[in-house]
C-alpha cells in the first residue's frame, strides 16, 4: 500500500484539544440565529446585521486588520494622484492589491476573483492582475477534518472510509480535498470545509456592505450599486460553502450535458455528503494544461478543448445552466478521451431572453449593425433605457471595425473583451453577474486552448454554434434573427446563407434532417410569408433567365445548322447569381456527413404536399406568364419602331 494512504481502522482520533470556535454566529444552537438556521444557511443580510451589531468588538478587530493591510495601498493611490500619475494604469499597484487580497483570506480572494470579471468597476490593468489570484491556502489539521466528517455524517471517518490519504491532496480557500476509498471499494474524493469559514465570511460581508453603502452615499461618480454587488457576491459564496448545493449542481449538470458522448460528470455519494462534507467519485485524469502527458496517452489535446468549448456553448446558449469556474484544475482529460468536469460549487444560470439576446448580438456584429448592437446592451441589462447610445455606438464601431477582418470567427476573444472592458469602464455600464461569469468562463477556456494551439479561436467555434442554432431552432426570436441575417432590403443574401451552412457543419451534432425540417417549417410558417414572397421572386427570375439561356443556345444551334452566319441579334442572358449560389449550396450539402440525395427528394415530397407550395406554384406561373407577355410586347414594339 502506498505510504500516502492510511488505514483508518488503526487511527486513534484525539479531538479533545481542537478549538472549533463554537460561538460563531451561524453554528447550530447559537443565540439569536435560530431563524437563520431554519433557512438552511441561506444568505440573509438582515440576520448578519443583527448579530454583528451585538458583537462590535469582533467588527472593530477585523476593521483594524483590513485597514492596516490597505493603508499603504491607499496612501500610494493618493500619492500617485498627487504627482499626476495615471493610477488606472499602474501595474505595481495592481500587483500590490492582489497580494493584499490573498493575505486577507477566503472572502477577499473570492472578492478579487469576482472583481476580475467586472470591467465596469475595475480598470483593465487591474482586471488582468486579479485573474492571477490563486484560490489556495495552507491546509488545516486532519483532526479538524475528521471531526467535521463525524459531525456532519453522524459516523467516524474510519467507519465510512476504508482508506484515506494521509494528507490533503489539495487545499483551497473554502476547504480541502482527500483521496479515499469506501468500504464498498469505490475510489472517492472527500471535500471538507475549512473551520471558522462561515464566521469569517459573514463578518467580512457585514463590513463590506457597510463600506459599500457609505461609498455610494458619498461619491457621486460611482454608478454601480455596490451593496447589490456585495449581496450578489455573498450569495455565490454561500452557495459554494453548501456542499449539498454543490452535489445538486453536479447532478443537474449531468442531467443536461452527460448526453454529450465525450463529457463525464462524477457521481455524488449522497449517503456520505452533507453541508460541510462532500463525497464524490474519484476521477483519474490529466489537467488540460499538461499537453505532453495528454498527447502521450494518444489523446488529441486540441480536440478536448473543442469538446469543452462545445459543452460551454451548449451551457451558455442552449440550456442556461453553466459551470462558472472551468479552470485547468476543474477540467481533466480521462484516459478514454473524455473530458471530466469537477467542482460544481460555482454555477450560474442565464434566462432564455438573455441567451437569445447574445445570439442576436452576434448577428448584429456580423451585420456590422452597431446601433442595434448598442441597443442589445440595453435589452440585456447592461445599460439603462435612458442612456445616450450615440457615443457607445461610435466606440463599438472603433473597436470592431479595426478588429473585424474577413469574418467574426477570426477574432481573438481575449483581445475583444479587453477592449470592451475599456468601454464598460468609461461608460455607465452595469455588468450583470451572469455576464461576468460567462466572461471568466470563456476567457479561461480560450487561454487553455491557446496554450495548446496558438491559432485556436473560441469565437470561431461560437459562431459555428450560432449558425447551427439559427438553422435548427424554431423559436420566433431566432427565426427573426435568421431573417435579419439573410435578407437586406428585400434581397436574399446568398453568400450569408452559404457561410451559415459552412459554419454550421463545422459544429458537432449538426443534424441535416433537423436543418431541412427547420427550413421547411420556417418557410411555411406565418412568420415566413416574407421569405415565401422573396423565394417566389427569386424562382421567377431564375427560371426566366434559365429559359432565355436555353432559347439562346437553341437559337444559335439552329442558325448554324441552316447556314445563317449573320450575328445573332439576341443578346445572351447573363448567368443568374441565384443559380450559382444554389449550385454552391448543393455542393455544401453534398459534403455534409451523412448527406444522401434522398434527403432532398424527401424534402421536395414534403414541400409539394403543402397547400402553401401549390399557392406558390400558381404565383410563380403567373409571374412567369407576366414576364413572357411583357417581353413579347416589348419585342413587338421594338420591331415596329425598327420597321418605321
Amino acid at each position: 500500500m502506498p505510504h500516502s494512504i492510511l488505514f483508518l481502522e488503526n487511527l486513534n482520533f484525539n479531538t479533545a484539544n481542537i478549538n472549533i470556535n463554537s460561538n460563531h454566529p451561524f453554528k447550530k444552537n447559537t443565540e439569536n440565529v435560530d431563524n437563520y438556521i431554519e433557512n438552511n444557511y441561506q444568505y440573509n443580510p438582515n440576520e448578519i446585521n443583527k448579530y454583528y451589531r451585538k458583537h462590535i468588538f469582533k467588527v472593530a478587530n477585523r476593521l483594524i486588520r483590513i485597514f492596516s493591510c490597505f493603508s499603504s495601498f491607499i496612501f500610494k493611490l493618493w500619492w500617485s494622484r498627487l504627482i499626476g500619475k495615471n493610477i488606472k494604469e499602474d501595474a505595481n499597484q495592481a500587483i500590490h492589491l492582489r497580494k493584499i487580497l490573498t493575505e486577507l483570506g477566503p472572502t477577499y480572494i473570492k472578492i478579487g476573483q469576482a472583481l476580475s470579471t467586472r470591467p465596469d468597476l475595475v480598470p483593465p490593468v487591474y482586471l488582468n492582475e486579479l485573474t492571477l489570484l490563486q484560490d489556495k491556502l495552507p491546509s488545516f489539521p486532519n483532526e479538524i477534518a475528521y471531526r467535521f466528517i463525524q459531525e456532519e455524517l453522524g459516523c467516524s471517518a474510519q467507519s465510512i472510509y476504508k482508506e484515506l490519504s494521509e494528507n490533503p491532496i489539495a487545499a483551497a480557500s473554502l476547504g480541502q480535498v482527500y483521496k479515499g476509498k469506501l468500504k464498498t471499494g469505490e475510489q472517492v474524493a472527500i471535500k471538507v470545509q475549512r473551520p471558522g469559514l462561515l464566521e469569517c465570511i459573514t463578518l467580512d460581508i457585514y463590513i463590506l456592505r457597510y463600506i459599500s453603502h457609505w461609498l455610494q452615499n458619498n461619491f457621486s461618480f460611482i454608478h454601480s450599486d455596490l451593496v447589490a454587488i456585495t449581496d450578489e457576491l455573498a450569495e455565490r459564496i454561500f452557495e459554494e460553502i453548501d456542499y449539498v448545493k454543490e452535489g445538486n449542481n453536479a447532478e443537474e449538470f449531468a442531467k443536461h450535458y452527460s448526453h454529450l458522448p465525450e463529457i463525464y460528470v462524477p457521481k455524488i455519494y449522497w449517503e456520505y455528503t452533507a453541508r460541510r462534507v462532500l463525497t464524490m467519485e474519484w476521477i483519474e485524469g490529466t489537467k488540460l494544461t499538461n499537453i505532453e502527458k495528454i498527447q502521450a496517452q494518444g489523446i488529441e489535446a486540441t480536440h478536448l478543448v473543442e469538446i469543452g468549448v462545445h459543452c460551454s456553448l451548449c451551457q451558455l446558449l442552449e440550456y442556461g445552466l453553466f459551470h462558472a469556474d472551468p479552470h485547468p484544475g476543474n477540467l481533466l482529460a480521462m484516459k478514454d478521451g473524455k473530458l471530466a468536469y469537477l467542482d460544481f460549487g460555482m454555477m450560474s444560470r442565464i434566462e432564455s431572453y438573455q441567451r437569445y439576446g447574445f445570439i442576436e448580438a452576434v448577428i448584429h456584429l456580423v451585420n456590422r449593425d452597431f446601433d442595434a448592437l448598442a441597443y442589445d446592451y440595453v435589452k440585456l441589462g447592461f445599460l439603462e433605457p435612458e442612456t445616450d447610445l450615440t457615443p457607445i455606438t461610435v466606440a463599438l464601431k472603433e473597436i470592431f471595425n479595426n478588429a473585424l477582418g474577413s469574418s467574426v470567427a477570426e477574432l481573438n476573444f481575449k483581445n475583444i473583451t479587453d477592449q470592451m472592458s475599456s468601454i464598460m469602464y468609461e461608460f455607465p455600464f452595469k455588468v450583470p453577474a451572469y455576464y461576468a461569469l460567462i466572461l471568466r468562463s470563456m476567457v479561461t477556456l480560450e487561454g487553455i486552448a491557446i496554450g495548446i494551439d496558438p491559432n485556436f479561436k473560441v469565437l470561431s467555434k461560437a459562431y459555428s454554434y450560432v449558425a447551427k442554432r439559427l438553422l435548427t431552432d424554431s423559436s420566433p426570436e431566432l427565426r427573426r434573427s435568421l431573417t435579419d441575417l439573410l435578407f437586406k432590403k428585400g434581397n436574399l443574401r446568398w453568400n450569408r446563407l452559404e457561410s451559415l451552412m459552412i459554419n454550421a457543419q463545422n459544429f458537432q451534432s449538426y443534424d441535416i434532417d433537423i436543418v431541412f425540417d427547420q427550413i421547411a417549417d420556417f418557410i411555411f410558417s406565418p412568420q415566413g410569408e416574407f421569405i415565401r414572397e422573396q423565394l417566389i421572386n427569386e424562382v421567377i427570375d431564375s427560371v426566366d433567365i434559365f429559359g432565355r439561356q436555353i432559347w439562346f443556345k437553341l437559337s444559335i444551334t439552329i442558325r448554324k445548322q441552316i447556314g445563317l452566319t449573320r450575328e445573332n441579334s439576341i443578346r445572351e442572358p447573363k448567368e443568374d447569381n441565384s443559380l450559382k449560389h444554389l449550385k454552391n449550396i448543393l455542393i455544401i450539402l453534398n459534403d455534409l456527413p451523412g448527406f444522401e440525395p434522398m434527403h432532398l427528394s424527401s424534402l421536395l415530397i414534403k414541400l409539394i404536399a403543402k397547400r402553401e407550395t401549390q399557392q406558390m406554384g400558381v404565383k410563380i406561373l403567373d409571374g412567369l406568364a407576366h414576364k413572357m407577355m411583357a417581353r413579347l410586347v416589348r419585342n413587338l414594339l421594338l420591331e415596329i419602331n425598327q420597321s418605321k
